[in-house]
């Protein structure tokens, strides 16, 4: 509420916006352009809950030592991504117990069928022939979880995200149905320009953390050096063309090339191609390199930086973690009320 010439007026609450990463592997410029550069860019219109979703890591086993690590990494460089701490909550999903409770919660409103057909189900499956554990089967109802928790309004996602996104939908409104109206909705927050970034050595597959191919992805810590390396061997397309036009379609490896260097730069394809028209894939490819080179440059040095204060950091994911505990203890009691038990 805001005082004006004596009259009290309310200022209406932002709306709350909540998403995590897996530290299963080392944040990519995918990462980076498709995510987290637009949540740092919503801080000051959204109330933002972000986490290391370290809990959905173990459905692949995990190094200890290096899982502890990556963790950290990732939360450093969240902040130095543009995440200021004193404007998102930043809190590591394991320091929350109530993930947890909730997702067993869900569990038991989730369907077999449901889960069965989720599509990174099926994938995870079939690079991971000897792991199929429970965990694998049923982490959508733990990500509905992480998502109901904190009654967001938008959840930020990849393309390839939004059917969890979906589940997460038909277990709340079946819960809803059972017992009232318990959990929001949200709804799935896909941005238009760098939504989903490719990999460099095969433009039809997303650009992963956690591919053995380390030729077609970029590190948010890479070297200029390595930047460079990777973007002149990146693929382009088999047309005699020759020519920077965006057609995802026909031309998937430029189309990737211009939409990192349009989320880099901020220009648009037409821009774009009239920028390096008549020049080739030759000039082209350097060029997207550069301006990566130039945009990661910032964000590498602060993650080292901040890696080397251990007790800044500390101090970041235990207040971010009290936080969140706060806003998901209220739908937890809530939640354990309506199906029946006992309270403490």
């Amino acid at each position: 509420m805001t005082m004006n010439d004596g009259i009290m007026e309310t200022t209406a609450p932002k709306k709350r916006m909540l998403s995590g990463i897996k530290p299963s592997g080392d944040l990519t410029l995918g990462s980076y352009l498709g995510a987290i550069k637009n949540w740092a860019e919503r801080a000051d219109s959204y109330e933002c809950f972000y986490f290391m979703a370290d809990l959905h890591a173990i459905t692949v086993r995990q190094n200890p030592a290096d899982l502890r690590r990556r963790t950290l990494e990732q939360l450093a460089q969240y902040i130095a991504c543009g995440l200021d701490p004193e404007k998102n909550t930043l809190f590591i999903q394991s320091h929350v117990h109530q993930h947890a409770e909730l997702g067993w919660v869900l569990d038991c409103y989730a369907m077999f069928g449901e889960l069965s057909r989720m599509t990174q189900f099926k994938d995870k499956s079939a690079k991971n022939a000897d792991n199929i554990n429970g965990g694998l089967f049923t982490y959508p109802a733990l990500m509905a979880a992480d998502i109901l928790l904190y009654q967001p309004d938008y959840v930020p996602v990849g393309e390839d995200q939004k059917q969890h996104v979906e589940l997460c939908h038909t277990i709340a409104r079946r819960f809803n149905g059972i017992y009232g109206d318990v959990f929001k909705l949200p709804e799935a927050f896909v941005p238009k320009v760098g939504a989903r970034i490719m990999s460099l050595t095969n433009p039809t597959a997303k650009m992963s953390k956690s591919e053995n191919e380390d030729t077609g992805r970029v590190l948010v810590m890479d070297t200029p050096e390595t930047i460079m390396r990777q973007f002149k061997r990146a693929i382009t397309d088999s047309d005699t063309e020759n020519c920077v036009r965006y057609d995802r379609e026909n031309k998937p490896g430029v189309s990737n090339l211009m939409t990192i260097y349009s989320a880099c730069t901020g220009k648009t394809y037409e821009q774009i191609q009239t920028e390096f028209a008549g020049m080739g894939y030759g000039k082209f490819k350097p060029a997207v390199g550069e301006a990566v080179v130039e945009t990661l440059r910032p964000i590498r040095e602060e993650a080292v930086r901040l890696m080397k204060d251990k007790a800044y950091l500390e101090g970041v994911y235990r207040a971010g973690a009290e936080k969140a505990s706060y806003v998901a203890e209220k739908t937890l009691r809530k939640v354990y009320k309506k199906v029946g038990f006992v309270a403490k």
